[in-house]
């Protein structure tokens, strides 16, 4: 397993290379990189490593500004000594969220979290097997069966069939299953999972709202042509259909 690691700390670098070593001697750790323009400038110049841990802190900025100039498609795991970037690390590749000084468990956890994600969603007897995590999620999207969410800093699955609606609130994607329970898609935008989802079975209703035809009530008109719609599933809000989409809703609700 390729790692790479960015870190501005000396010391703390080389405590993490040692630790990572002791638990898999396997790891080749390729590379460290103590700046965002450093860690820019290596991801441009080089291929994607399997997994990379990197500090929330580097000495020029904040780590989450390197995924606006790089794509970065294997899973990260942050560092970091403070636990106020939580929920932002999570709109990136993350998979985990390590607090300093990490301890020897903690940080084998974390490795068996990242093995156990890759060996569900990645066959090994399949030459494409070494696809990091974000590109072969990506390419089976379109065709799979459930949506990876997370709960907390724990990953899981959703059945596709059992999300009754998807919502954007602060930037950040969330599922509502059956059950009424909540959790944070793996998704950048609405706009993004609109594409990845089954037409026949999910509409976005507006800017806000990704709605599952299983999961509706009722619908009602309002004025100017809108419509109203309830769902099975409670909403804090009530969910507009604009005067522009009512004729697509209909015709859509019509076929399912």
């Amino acid at each position: 397993m390729k790692v790479l690691i960015l870190e501005d700390e000396q010391p703390a670098f080389g405590r993490l290379v040692e630790e990572l070593q002791a638990l898999d001697e396997k790891i080749d750790v390729v590379a460290g990189c103590s700046t965002v323009e450093q860690s820019i400038r290596w991801l441009n110049d080089n291929p994607q490593p399997d997994l990379i841990f990197m500090d929330v802190q580097l000495s020029d900025d904040l780590s989450f500004s390197i995924f606006k100039s790089c794509k970065i498609t294997c899973p990260v795991i942050f560092t970091t000594a403070y636990d106020k970037y939580l929920t932002e690390a999570f709109r990136y590749s993350s998979i985990d969220y390590l607090l300093k000084p990490i301890s020897s468990d903690r940080l084998g956890s974390a490795l068996r979290k990242y093995q156990t994600l890759r060996d569900h969603f990645v066959n090994s007897h399949d030459p494409a097997a070494n696809h990091s995590l974000p590109e072969f999620w990506t390419k089976n999207d379109r065709k799979k069966s459930r949506i990876l969410v997370r709960k907390g800093v724990e990953f899981q699955t959703v059945r596709v069939e059992d999300a009754g609606y998807f919502f954007t609130e602060h930037k950040l994607i969330f599922l509502v299953d059956k059950e009424n329970r909540k959790y944070m898609a793996e998704k950048s935008n609405l706009s993004e999972l609109e594409e990845e989802l089954d037409k026949n079975l999910f509409y976005r209703a507006n800017r806000k709202y990704i709605i599952n035809a299983n999961y509706i009530k009722r619908f009602k008109p309002l004025e100017k042509s809108k419509i109203s719609v309830e769902l099975i599933l409670p909403v804090n809000e009530e969910i507009i259909i604009s005067q522009e989409n009512s004729a697509s809703f209909k015709k859509w609700i019509g076929e399912n």
